[in-house]
């Protein structure tokens, strides 16, 4: 008996999984992204708490002694300062002992390798950088880091470097710092790099491997530190595939295509519980995704590895064939960014609400309800007044 009643908890305990998950992940389909903390990267389909905070980019590979690191902020930027920047912290961190490990192939191709504890990702080393308004540099802070005052660094409005058709001809804010090798420890040969934005303390947005957290599977990482990143990806995961198999379980073809769109939007594949870093390594050449090069074509070689989103996504809105490079060319020196394009006034936001239309469509169902009630109401009415009198009739008789 009592493995009986453990039995039906569980079978009741995966019922109210289930149930909780298709709520869940309805509202997640139907908007539940837009949240203020849950965006990063260029492609979202998002508002953040303000888009000064929407990291767009990270790159890190090396130039000659020096490793060049490029952190972007504020996507599809086209007007002139000022920005509302100075609320804002830009926090770049570096892990330099976490052990790598670089013999599975798919991690290889898709994350640059493996990271062996991701329970112990930690900064060893951060550089905070805080801006005034107009981009330039209010204020930057190197942690744990030696010979600082040879670090070169630009921070400017620059031509935004992702190649991707909605990005052409528009910039973003750019912070470009050439680190000499001398300020990590020597013989140091592999390094784990993530950003974030912050304000007041509470991180809002999170870059690791490029494309990623643009994927909208991954929009509950971006508050979360990388050393939690794994544990969360195991929870998200199960409940979403709770969900599928229940959804994919039903006999109503509807019930078949939400799973459907569940399976290629939310759905965690094997290959996604790795924490969201970056992972550069001098044992292996550079290139994304070991690090990241300006030139990388980080959609089609995202797209090879089973992340299609937005190399569909450029076939949509480009040109055929789809354009492989930078709408602008990049320098061979520092700072490495192309120029940025002149200012020009925003497209102008979108006017029509959808607010009236819920309001209607809510007063219609008010309406057809009570409507419903009425209909209830007097054919219980008729039929109670018809029994009734059946029953006089029948009692006098």
């Amino acid at each position: 008996m009592g493995l009986l009643r453990a039995g039906r908890g569980a079978a009741k305990s995966g019922s109210a999984r289930c149930y909780l998950a298709v709520a869940v992940t309805i509202v997640l389909l139907l908007g539940g992204w837009t949240g203020g903390t849950l965006a990063s990267d260029h492609a979202d389909p998002v508002n953040l708490k303000g888009p000064e905070t929407n990291i767009t980019d990270l790159f890190f590979f090396p130039d000659g002694d020096r490793l060049i690191l490029i952190f972007n902020v504020r996507r599809a930027l086209t007007s002139p300062p000022p920005y509302d920047l100075s609320p804002y912290s830009y926090e770049i961190h570096i892990d330099l002992t976490t052990p790598l490990g670089f013999t599975n192939a798919s991690d290889l191709a898709r994350y640059g390798g493996t990271v062996l504890e991701p329970a112990k990702l930690h900064p060893d080393a951060t550089i905070r950088i805080r801006l005034n308004d107009d981009a330039s540099l209010k204020s930057i802070d190197y942690d744990s880091l030696a010979d600082t005052d040879q670090i070169r660094t630009h921070f400017a409005v620059r031509d935004d470097p992702f190649n991707f058709p909605r990005f052409y001809g528009v910039n973003a804010i750019t912070m470009v710092m050439s680190i000499p090798r001398t300020a990590f420890p020597a013989g140091q040969q592999d390094f784990i790099l993530w950003g974030t934005t912050a304000r007041k303390g509470e991180q809002i947005d999170h870059v690791g491997r490029s494309i990623r957290t643009q994927l909208p599977r991954f929009g509950f990482l971006n508050t979360l530190q990388p050393s939690e990143h794994v544990p969360a990806l195991m929870k998200q995961s199960a409940m979403r595939s709770d969900l599928y198999n229940f959804l994919k379980g039903n006999s109503e073809w509807w019930s078949a295509a939400i799973a459907e769109l569940v399976e290629s939007n939310v759905l965690l594949r094997s290959y996604d519980i790795q924490p969201d870093v970056m992972i550069y390594t001098d044992r292996r050449p550079v290139g994304y995704p070991n690090g990241r090069l300006l030139r990388d074509d980080v959609v089609a070689q995202t797209c090879a590895f089973g992340d299609c989103l937005l190399q569909e996504i450029s076939f949509i809105e480009g040109a055929f064939p789809r354009q492989t490079s930078n709408d602008k060319p990049f320098l061979s020196e520092f700072p490495y960014l192309a120029e940025a394009w002149p200012t020009k006034a925003p497209p102008a936001a979108p006017s029509r609400s959808l607010t009236p239309y819920l309001i209607g469509i809510a007063v219609l169902l008010i309406l057809l309800s009570w409507a419903l009630v009425q209909v209830i109401r007097w054919g219980w009415h008729h039929l109670w007044l018809w029994l009734r009198h059946a029953y006089f009739r029948w009692a006098a008789s």
